[in-house]
């Protein structure tokens, strides 16, 4: 196997499943440990990742920061947060999911007699301030790099609560309607949160088709309604619409 390709696949396995040891690095790559060392201490040298005792892990760093991914695309996601809003009614009990999308519709919720539960840090202190809305922040592990709250304390949590709708973000939206993530951590709480929420729907700006991720949410089947700006001959759609799910563009 080329280095190249080893590079490539110890980086997967790295932001798939954290921390890995050497040992097991080499059973999958079918070569030395020795051999792993060294390509790891390759990488480590790119600031690709970091060692940890007996293996590895990738580095934090190469994530883009919550701040910096919500000024793209802004005036979309602002626009498809507007709208999402208009289908909240008096009363409602939210999960917001992380996201920026997500934060932006926590703006227009201000001053809405409502319930909302999130792990987003951005949505708490932009919602904290408003005495209007009933506000329940999730515990688990703070992910510093993107204002979230993550693990099983997370997930432990949302399982002890009911929704009557979360809205969710997305990285990537595939041409047959599954919905993407590019953190593995993220992935069990979100699935945690449709679980328990009785209509879910997705916040996605053109550029979420088909994005990125490799990570698996969810089907379209999970889904209860989709809003988008993208273009109205986008394959997913077809898929969402097969599935049941609404589809509102904006």
């Amino acid at each position: 196997m080329l280095a190249q390709r080893r590079y490539e696949l110890i980086m997967q396995t790295l932001r798939a499943e954290g921390p890995v040891a050497v040992t097991t690095l080499g059973a999958r790559l079918g070569v030395s440990q020795a051999t792993v060392r060294r390509d790891l201490a390759w990488l480590e040298s790119q600031g690709l990742l970091v060692r940890v005792r007996g293996g590895a892990a990738a580095s934090t760093s190469l994530e883009p920061s919550f701040a910096a991914v919500a000024t793209e695309a802004y005036a979309a996601k602002d626009a498809i947060a507007r709208r999402a809003a208009e289908m909240v009614s008096d009363g409602d009990v939210l999960l917001l999911d992380i996201g920026t999308t997500v934060h932006r519709l926590a703006v227009h919720l201000r001053g809405r007699q409502i319930t909302v539960m999130t792990a987003n840090m951005a949505v708490y202190e932009e919602l904290v301030p408003d005495p209007d809305i009933e506000l329940i922040l999730l515990g688990g592990v703070v992910r510093r790099n993107y204002r979230s709250l993550v693990g099983f304390l997370t997930e432990d949590a949302v399982r002890q609560v009911r929704a009557d709708t979360l809205f969710i973000g997305t990285s990537g939206v595939r041409a047959d309607g599954t919905v993407m993530d590019t953190t593995v951590v993220e992935v069990p709480v979100r699935r945690a949160m449709i679980e328990s929420s009785d209509r879910v729907v997705l916040l996605a700006d053109a550029d979420k088709f088909p994005g990125s991720g490799f990570a698996t949410v969810c089907g379209p089947e999970a889904l209860d309604a989709v809003v988008s700006d993208v273009g109205k001959d986008a394959d997913a759609l077809e898929s969402f619409r097969d599935n049941g799910v609404e589809v509102v563009l904006v």
